[in-house]
């Protein structure tokens, strides 16, 4: 992959899975501190991966959607963090700033208006998932919101907003034709399958290309690392199966990919 796409945020993206067009919708740009994303052992190897890192040392991720669409259907997987801003905070431990208010405009690239989407769908209902989904006056005005129930129960007051156009959902149940939930560790992804092709959205559970090569490391501080690590290496295997394509929202510029096996460990190649 070229160091240019590991240090910017990524431009609308399309493939198809089978039957269905899928495709990034961004919304805006986050940055991430490289003492907390991978954590601070990766400094003394930054002579090697040096090239994830910005001009202003951050690693730089991504908030937007994932749109599917199927026929004349149209789902979308998260809805960004809204037309706002928000400048990194010194005592964050990872995340640095963060802003959004492009997705409207990216979705009329991809030829579709808010009230084209029929479903959005969250992985979380963390502020960089949800934001369009708050607005007033609201812009997926014919939209059900579907939510993960371990999310609801867990929610943040300001969530309440979405209840009552929301359907909670369990991993396995199906949000789109072809679109069924799954459970990942602090988060619920979706998987994508059609014709014999799947992609997996695997939202925060790997937040740099990096975590392929290296699952050992982990993004946030984590109550059972040992578990955490365990989780992602199952998702990489799950990743490593054929005819499975990946979808990293953090992801800088590669958010499409595959892993490949790379001798004893694993690789993310961008499509």
């Amino acid at each position: 992959m070229t160091d240019s796409r590991l240090r910017r945020p990524s431009a609308v993206r399309t493939l198809r899975v089978g039957e269905m067009k899928v495709s990034y919708v961004p919304d805006g740009a986050m940055l991430m501190k490289p003492a907390g994303t991978p954590p601070a052992a990766v400094d003394r190897h930054w002579d090697r991966y040096g090239a994830h890192l910005n001009d202003t040392r951050r690693l730089v991720a991504n908030t937007g959607g994932l749109l599917v669409e199927h026929g004349s259907r149209a789902l979308l997987i998260d809805a960004g963090f809204g037309p706002r801003a928000v400048p990194e905070d010194p005592g964050h431990p990872d995340r640095g700033a963060v802003h959004g208010g492009s997705l409207p405009g990216n979705l009329a690239l991809l030829g579709r208006a808010p009230t084209d989407i029929g479903t959005v769908a969250f992985t979380c209902l963390h502020p960089d998932r949800v934001g369009w989904a708050r607005v007033d006056p609201p812009l997926f005005t014919r939209a059900a919101f579907v939510i993960p129930k371990a999310e609801w129960d867990h929610r943040d007051p300001a969530a309440a907003a979405l209840e009552s156009r929301s359907r909670l959902v369990l991993a396995g149940d199906e949000v789109f034709p072809g679109v069924h939930a799954m459970a990942l560790p602090g988060h619920t992804g979706y998987v994508i399958a059609s014709r014999g092709t799947r992609l997996l959205a695997f939202g925060d559970v790997l937040v740099s290309p990096l975590q392929i090569r290296h699952p050992e490391w982990s993004a946030i501080s984590e109550a059972d690392p040992a578990g955490a690590e365990l989780r992602r290496r199952e998702l990489i295997a799950e990743l490593l199966r054929p005819d499975t394509v990946g979808f990293g929202i953090r992801f800088a510029d590669v958010v499409f990919g595959r892993v490949l096996p790379d001798g004893p460990d694993a690789v993310w190649q961008p499509l």
